[in-house]
């Protein structure tokens, strides 16, 4: 009976201590990349524009939450790009080499609205009233990520993103 409970101690142990070290390092291998067929990249694209919204959402919401407003803002920005991101990885070579121009041109598009959430500091720490900030940041962020949004849908149709 000894030697049953201590092969069930062991076998416990193997399990928590052993066993999540040697399949994370099996998974890290994992030698396929991320889904391009048209499903994948239509599934991608509608996480990107519930994104959106929700990016939209944050800044006519934000100014109402005082200073975490402004997190909330930050938060739902970088998600806003680590979608666009993931989309882009679902594209197909021939899409990404008929849509680089584009795609660049969307990347710094994000880069030129993250200057936003800068200026807001500057205008704070100058002393300008927060919730007046973030107010005006809020304005100029949904403006520029609904231009943003207007030419990510014009790429996606010229380079046929989900399509078949």
């Amino acid at each position: 009976m000894k030697f049953r409970s201590w092969m069930m101690l062991m076998g416990l142990i193997w399990v928590a201590v052993l066993a999540p070290w040697f399949s994370s390092s099996v998974l890290a291998q994992w030698p396929y990349g991320a889904p391009t067929h048209p499903d994948a990249q239509r599934n991608a694209l509608k996480l990107l524009q519930a994104q959106m919204d929700w990016f939209q959402n944050a800044t006519r919401t934000a100014p109402s939450y005082g200073a975490a407003g402004y997190g909330n803002v930050w938060q739902n920005f970088q998600a806003l790009r680590d979608s666009y991101n993931g989309l882009k990885q679902t594209l197909s070579p021939q899409q990404l080499a008929n849509g680089a121009n584009s795609l660049a041109e969307l990347d710094a598009g994000l880069d030129i609205i993250a200057e936003a959430f800068t200026y807001y500091q500057e205008d704070v720490a100058a002393g300008q009233n927060p919730i007046s900030a973030l107010r005006n940041m809020c304005r100029v962020l949904r403006q520029a990520s609904s231009v943003w949004q207007q030419e990510l849908n014009k790429t996606c149709n010229r380079i046929r993103v989900g399509w078949n």
